[in-house]
Parts: structure tokens; sequence; C-alpha cells
């Protein structure tokens, strides 16, 4: 759980700093401190779930692509390149995504099992499909498909 991603992490560090990849270990650096910072809080006891890990290092990417695209529209390529760079080290660590198939699938599964008839069933929804789906598929993606879906309704 918690020790594998940070033995794995703190393995990449170490090949970062001895192949001299700075961009790559300011990135590793980030991982580890909020995997420490989680792993230290009131309650912790020294360990952290793998879904714990899998939603730091999601919020690690989303605020290098928000950041992304902030540099981006306002001209600042030396910046974006620098988040860019970061997200994609982020990125690798990541769990598996799931397709969209699969997200439509299990939404519409949901929307049968709760007896959803319409987008005023929004909110039931997705709570439930976002507590199944929590890191293993896109916010917005799930979002997205369940308006869809209720919307055919």
């Amino acid at each position: 759980m918690f020790m594998s991603l940070t033995i794995a992490i703190n393995a990449d560090i170490k090949k970062a700093m001895l192949a001299r990849e700075k961009d790559k270990l300011e990135a590793l650096r980030s991982i580890k401190s909020a995997l420490l910072l989680e792993a230290t809080k009131e309650g912790a006891g020294g360990e952290i779930s793998a879904a714990a890990e899998a939603a730091i290092v999601q919020k690690l990417y989303k605020q290098r692509m928000d950041a992304l695209a902030i540099y981006k529209e306002q001209n600042r390529e030396d910046l974006a390149v620098v988040e860019e760079q970061q997200a994609e080290v982020i990125k690798t660590y990541l769990p598996a995504q799931m397709s969209e198939e699969e997200v439509i699938k299990t939404v519409q599964e949901t929307i049968s099992t709760l007896g959803a008839s319409g987008p005023s069933d929004m909110g039931k929804v997705m709570g439930a499909v976002m507590g199944k789906l929590k890191g293993k598929a896109n916010g917005g993606l799930i979002s997205a498909t369940v308006k869809g879906e209720l919307g055919k309704m």
C-alpha cells in the first residue's frame, strides 16, 4: 500500500538525482512531500490507503494541468513548459483510468439500480457513481455522462 508507492518514489528520486534530471526530481519530491504530509496527519498512524495515494497523485496532476492552462492563457511558455514536464512525470504514477465506455456502463447500471427517472436525480446518481469511480475516471467525464444519460429520460 503506502510503502510500495513511497519506495517506488524514493527509488525514482535516487535515479533522477544520479541522472541529474532536475525537472523530474522536482515532480517526484512534490509527490513524496504530499504523501509524507498525509501519512503524518493526526490519526493516520504513518500509513495511508492506496485510494488516498491515488487521490493525492491525481490532485497534484490536476494542479499542474490547471497551472499549465493559466500559463498558456497568459503566454508564459517558459513556465508552461515546466508545469507540463512535471505533469508528465506525475501522470506515470496515476492509476489506470477507465474508458468512456466503462464509465457509461457504470452510470447506466447505477441509474437502473437507483431507479433514477430524470435530470432531477442528478445529485443522487452523481454521489453513487463518484463513490464507485473515484480515482478511476475523470470527474468531468463522469458528470457529463450522468447528465447525458439522465437527459435521455
